[in-house]
């Protein structure tokens, strides 16, 4: 057997247990969705000050912490149940552009990410996301721009209230094509797995109510990326520590199709 072939075979096995744990809840998943041409972006940061930004108990590799920006288009949002006329009540709020900040937290054992701030292309699921899920939605210009042949990959996240500003810039490691062949799974064992796949998000609103939804796809096939940050005023404006972070790193995936997105359940109640 290849080792491409080990890789794949131990990212399926990784990606298993969260799916049984999702479906060991009633009703599970509520929602499906395709998340397509997604882009991450890892900090390095002091753990001691995203500590005291987070109501969960930080996750470290190493003792070192992270938090990533995790840039994509979400696509095709809609119920689990209820077929094509499910899907057409959920076309306003179905497609649209996300940049998720992201940390990596534990709760009772198990790991998982806290949203810190997510700002998306849309107005409307900016009003309801909060209500349903204790997800920390704010509004934002967004203009994303992939091109994974020619080795380019770029974005701009616009925010009016307070006025900041993210632009990013980026290329693969090496000179050649990328191709379909070019996407492969993390190494098992590596940061990149520890930072990439995770499949339960916590939540808390206003300081509170705390939170978790699970969800499940696919092992992520990725590339590695360098990074440059032309503007990153829309994180330090937001988070002080991010004025010391240090890149570490980048991924590109063409990303996933039938995401499940679990149901909101509150933190004590799983």
């Amino acid at each position: 057997m290849t080792n491409e072939c080990l890789i794949r075979q131990e990212s399926r096995k990784l990606s298993a247990a969260p799916r049984v744990r999702m479906l060991s809840l009633p009703h599970e998943p509520l929602f499906l969705a395709d998340w397509h041409e997604v882009l991450m972006i890892h900090y390095e940061v002091d753990p001691k000050g995203l500590q005291t930004a987070l109501p969960f108990e930080l996750d470290r590799w190493d003792g070192r912490a992270f938090v990533s920006l995790v840039a994509f288009t979400m696509q095709r949002m809609r119920p689990r149940f209820g077929g094509r006329l499910a899907e057409m009540l959920f076309r306003p709020i179905s497609t649209h552009e996300f940049l998720n900040v992201r940390t990596y937290v534990r709760h009772n054992g198990e790991p998982g990410i806290f949203f810190m701030a997510e700002w998306l292309s849309n107005r409307l699921s900016v009003a309801l996301g909060p209500r349903a899920f204790g997800l920390p939605y704010r509004f934002g210009h967004i203009h994303y721009k992939n091109d994974p042949a020619a080795r380019y990959f770029a974005g701009t996240v616009q925010s009016s209230h307070p006025p900041a500003r993210l632009e990013y810039h980026a290329n693969t490691h090496r000179p050649s094509p990328v191709t379909r062949r070019s996407f492969q799974p993390c190494e098992a064992g590596s940061l990149e797995e520890w930072l990439m796949e995770r499949y339960t998000a916590f939540t808390c609103r206003s300081g509170k109510t705390r939170r978790f939804f699970r969800v499940w796809h696919r092992p992520w096939l990725q590339v590695p990326l360098k990074v440059e940050l032309n503007d990153q005023s829309l994180l330090e404006r937001n988070w002080c520590f991010f004025r010391d972070a240090e890149v570490i790193g980048g991924n590109f995936s063409p990303g996933v199709d039938n995401v499940w997105m679990g149901w909101p359940h509150r933190v004590g109640t799983e």
